[in-house]
């Protein structure tokens, strides 16, 4: 279970994401958006299928990247 301070926000993508790319190439998306990958915010991005979830996550230290699988 990952526990967000009350002041992260949680953004998801709304079109698919080709999930054979790395992090950076997420945080990329996340920068073409107008964001900062950086910032303290969550990013959330699933695959075509909805099966394959990948996340990035800026806790103050480094980016933590996140997996999940159904």
């Amino acid at each position: 279970m990952l526990s967000l301070p009350p002041t992260v926000r949680v953004f998801v993508a709304v079109e698919p994401v080709d999930m054979r790319g790395s992090f950076d190439a997420l945080a990329g998306a996340v920068r073409r958006l107008g964001l900062d990958p950086v910032d303290g915010h969550l990013y959330l991005f699933f695959n075509r299928r909805r099966r394959l979830a990948k996340a990035i996550w800026f806790d103050g230290s480094g980016v933590v990247p996140l997996i999940a699988e159904t």
